[in-house]
């Protein structure tokens, strides 16, 4: 840069020289010092003109470059464009392996606008969707994938959970979708859709079977059932029979609270919403849970209660029932005699709020993510002693699901659990209608 500079200063102070040679000699400035400069004005002017008409027609600058500061400038100007080259070099080996990894992917993936249109798809959305890019570029994703429930998943914006379908240009196939915003302000829309077409039915044989195998086991559980209980209250019975009679009839109503339990995760997995909805009274169905944990306890815990008289839910009355009382005689069952339960119904901002808290043992951390999770115990031996079925919470978790819920578990060891539930605003009605 220092030699560039030097050489600008020389070649500025020849034409000076010249001039204030011919000046001296007794010319008149008015046309001696422009005729002077004119040299080094001329070559300025070529250089600047060459450099625009490079940068205009995108010309690569290469050597041999002037010298002076312009030959710095050229210079520069050069080493900016191999930068940038390589880096529209990287951004397209980038673009052709994300291109060939997307098109290898078996899943369905469709870039949608802020439109919601087609933007780009891989070569499976074709399959599975009946989209085809870039035939289908800027068309409506709602025209070419046609179903009811998938219009409103996208007006409702709640992507938390997959959406299942059977596509209309494909009824024999299920598929399952999951929409991530992403892009500007979260307006694209990134659609995976897989095909799950195999453990969809696999699930349903294993839920037939289930309902069908708990069906045919209730009956004769209770024939025995009916059957031990006179026999253990007999006169007639011996007293060392007694208690293996007893044993057999706890353990008989044992398996029949498990199939209970089963049949009703049966008919929860049937569909995805309740087939009956109506204003739910939570107020008044909190009560009588309440009651009904009081006697479960025996007295041995003490109850908290902050319920809104004044708030109604709209869903399915039993699915709900089962759902709160489940809750909160978990919480009895689980925590020692001598532990405060609190229970707790409320509208918020976020929507309707239900939370069971206890001051219990608590649940390690790596027990959360599984507690949902049929037949999961976190401690088997006590679980099965306070007649736990291990299924209360995965009916939780799917009545949640069919009322558009969320379930969520905040525990620590030592200080206690609370369960909360979250219900969405168009779900809650408050005040109590008249």
């Amino acid at each position: 840069m220092q030699g560039a500079l030097l050489f600008e200063l020389s070649f500025l102070l020849v034409p000076l020289a010249v001039g204030s040679g011919l000046w001296l000699s007794g010319a008149s400035p008015a046309w001696v010092w422009p005729l002077a400069l004119l040299p080094y004005l001329a070559r300025n002017l070529y250089y600047m003109h060459r450099l625009a008409i490079l940068i205009r027609r995108h010309h690569r600058l290469a050597p041999p470059f002037p010298r002076g500061l312009w030959g710095e400038l050229y210079r520069s100007i050069a080493r900016y464009q191999q930068r940038g080259r390589k880096s529209r070099k990287r951004q397209i080996r980038f673009s052709r392996r994300f291109r060939e990894a997307a098109n290898a992917v078996p899943d369905a993936l469709v870039i949608l606008d802020k439109q919601l249109r087609v933007d780009w798809a891989n070569p499976a959305a074709a399959r599975l969707m009946n989209i085809r890019w870039p035939e289908d570029d800027e068309r409506r994703f709602t025209e070419l994938l046609t179903n009811s429930d998938l219009e409103h998943f996208i007006e409702a914006g709640d992507y938390m959970r997959p959406l299942d379908i059977a596509p209309a240009h494909n009824r024999a196939i299920m598929l399952s979708l999951r929409i991530t915003p992403f892009g500007e302000r979260k307006k694209q829309r990134l659609v995976v859709g897989r095909d799950i077409t195999k453990i969809y039915h696999l699930n349903m044989i294993r839920r037939d079977f289930v309902a069908n195998a708990s069906h045919e086991l209730r009956t004769p559980l209770t024939v025995i059932a009916g059957f031990l209980e006179p026999l253990i209250e007999a006169p007639i019975t011996p007293d060392s029979h007694r208690r293996p009679l007893s044993l057999m009839f706890h353990q008989t109503e044992r398996m029949c609270s498990i199939i209970e339990d089963l049949l009703t995760l049966s008919r929860l997995e049937m569909h995805d919403s309740p087939d009956a909805q109506t204003v739910v009274d939570v107020p008044d169905e909190l009560h009588l849970i309440l009651q009904e944990a009081q006697a479960l306890s025996n007295g041995q815990h003490q109850f908290e209660t902050r319920i809104e008289d004044d708030l109604l839910l709209v869903g399915n009355q039993p699915e709900l029932r089962s759902g709160f009382s489940n809750l909160v005689f978990n919480a009895v069952k689980h925590t020692p005699p001598g532990s405060k339960i609190s229970i707790c119904w409320r509208c918020e901002a976020e929507g309707a709020l239900f939370s069971v808290e206890d001051n219990g043992p608590g649940i390690a951390q790596v027990h959360l993510p599984r507690l949902t999770e049929r037949f999961y115990r976190v401690d088997g031996a006590r679980s099965r002693d306070s007649g736990g079925t291990g299924l209360g919470l995965a009916i939780v978790k799917h009545v949640l699901n069919r009322h558009d819920a969320r379930l969520w578990v905040s525990s620590e060891v030592g200080k206690g659990t609370v369960f909360y539930c979250r219900f969405p605003p168009k779900r809650g009605i408050s005040p109590r209608p008249e």
